[in-house]
């Protein structure tokens, strides 16, 4: 995966941010809550736990920490998605929403 143009990246990494942001529109903020402060985007869970989204600009990628893991996320042009960066075939969206089905039980749609 090549390095995005800083606003291409940003652009993308915004979008990416809305989707996350508006998936918990309908969320009873009680069971997940979700916070964007500039680059970071902080989910909240009822048992306490957070659920960490931020851009790495240096890097062109979204970076994920939920759990004690860590996932780097790389944007593919060829299928618009965000991709680990470990050759895993994981998804931002898709395991973001793992996370927060496994933390919180809620189903959430990006």
């Amino acid at each position: 995966m090549s390095l995005l143009e800083e606003p291409h990246y940003q652009q993308l990494a915004d979008s990416a941010f809305r989707r996350i942001e508006d998936a918990f529109q309908d969320v009873d903020p009680e069971e997940a809550d979700c916070e964007r402060a500039g680059d970071v985007v902080t989910i909240l869970f009822r048992n306490g736990t957070r659920c960490i989204v931020n851009t790495q600009r240096p890097t062109r990628q979204i970076w994920l920490a939920a759990n004690a893991r860590a996932w780097h996320f790389s944007y593919e042009e060829a299928t618009s998605r965000w991709l680990d960066d470990k050759g895993t075939g994981a998804e931002l969206f898709a395991t973001l929403g793992h996370i927060v089905k496994e933390t919180a039980g809620v189903d959430v749609t990006f």
